[in-house]
């Protein structure tokens, strides 16, 4: 069989809150000749919409994060779960993915599912916490949470007590945005399409560091507010309010935070997911992500490996058709990369022992539109 184009046939559509009944068709054209058209069915899942609020894409730049994201985010609303899928990954591919405008604040993509989705963009999150006249006063690489004045008010405590920003405003603005969307009430499954693995552990340590850091603040606030009602009961003049309204910004900031790492840590609500392809470097990157996640106290709920080469039917049962697979018989480079595969895929089976490992088949064509993530959502269940 040649190359294929994949084209979604809407032949039933669902209400917003529902799910559709029968397969999900997709035709199918070959790309080299002319003649009838086949197709292809995606059996909807069978499986109960319960799962977690939270389903997180890890794992190192150019892995497919943002088209299994995509996938199971399509596959989460199809489920009538309202679902928002939410890229904090710089280099954004998630319009192309589903072939769509995403906007940078949540927005529904679709009418007939409940699907909502969010390309956070840093640098302007950064400017509408009002972290860039800041920055640039003070130089580059001059704040952690850029200027603290845009997250916590102008004469924030936090600004006048450190003097200025730290390093890493854009992560902070994006952790400041992402922490709304996972308490956003219009959702009750948020799957995140987390940067490449540094990203991503950086972003990771900012609710440690952030707690930390205000911890120390509320206490030497609140020393300094007994030291100063004690110097005006000494020399008169009115009390200092017990709490005062920018404390208060900080102690929420604070209890949000709380409540993100609580739900990171809870399987049952989180599921973190590294992804990776069948090669050894690979591989062991995605060893020491899990290695720093454990640190953090994350667990690691499932591995997804992509771009193998084996028959989509090797995957799943949910698929019927047929798709161009490699020639594994007469090709002798299809052969030579089978090999470093099965090496890797043993590799990875082995390290992630008690793990759920899925795999998602490499496929001749690229993974764009809703159909193919049709295809990609069937793997993953």
């Amino acid at each position: 069989m040649s190359g294929i184009d994949v084209e979604p046939v809407d032949e039933a559509e669902a209400d917003d809150g529902g799910t559709d009944d029968g397969d999900h068709t997709i035709e199918v054209t070959p790309t080299e000749s002319v003649g009838e058209r086949e197709t292809v069915s995606v059996r909807p899942s069978e499986e109960d919409i319960e799962g977690p609020d939270y389903v997180l894409y890890g794992g190192k730049g150019g892995v497919g994060k943002t088209t299994m994201a995509a996938a199971t985010a399509l596959d989460s609303a199809r489920g009538g779960v309202p679902t928002l899928v939410v890229s904090t990954d710089p280099a954004h591919s998630l319009s192309d993915t589903y072939e769509t405008e995403i906007p940078s604040e949540p927005g529904r993509i679709r009418e007939d599912v409940p699907l909502y989705a969010a390309e956070i963009d840093p640098e302007a999150a950064v400017d509408d916490a009002g972290f860039a006249a800041r920055a640039q006063a003070q130089g580059e690489g001059a704040g952690m949470f850029g200027s603290l004045e845009g997250m916590f008010g102008e004469d924030s405590p936090m600004e006048s007590l450190l003097g200025g920003p730290m390093p890493g405003s854009d992560e902070a603005a994006a952790m400041q945005l992402l922490l709304e969307y996972l308490d956003d009430d219009r959702f009750e499954r948020v799957v995140v399409d987390t940067a490449p693995t540094g990203h991503t552990l950086r972003l990771l340590q900012l609710p440690e560091l952030m707690d930390t850091m205000m911890g120390r603040i509320i206490k030497f606030r609140q020393r300094i507010g007994g030291m100063l009602d004690g110097m005006k009961g000494m020399f008169g003049g009115e009390e200092m309010p017990e709490e005062e309204p920018d404390l208060r910004n900080v102690e929420e900031l604070r209890e949000r935070i709380e409540r993100l790492r609580a739900a990171l840590r809870d399987p049952a609500r989180t599921d973190f997911r590294i992804v990776l392809v069948p090669e050894e470097m690979s591989v062991l990157e995605s060893k020491r992500l899990r290695e720093q996640l454990q640190e953090f106290g994350i667990p690691v709920g499932t591995v997804v490996v992509n771009r193998v080469m084996e028959p989509l039917s090797d995957v799943t049962d949910d698929v019927e058709g047929d798709f161009l697979q490699p020639d594994l018989e007469g090709c002798e480079f299809c052969q030579r990369r089978w090999d470093v595969q099965q090496s890797a895929l043993a590799e990875a089976q082995e390290l992630f022992r008690g793990t759920d490992v899925r795999r998602v088949p490499l496929f001749a064509d690229e993974v764009q539109g809703e159909g193919m993530l049709e295809v990609v959502a069937a793997c993953l269940r």
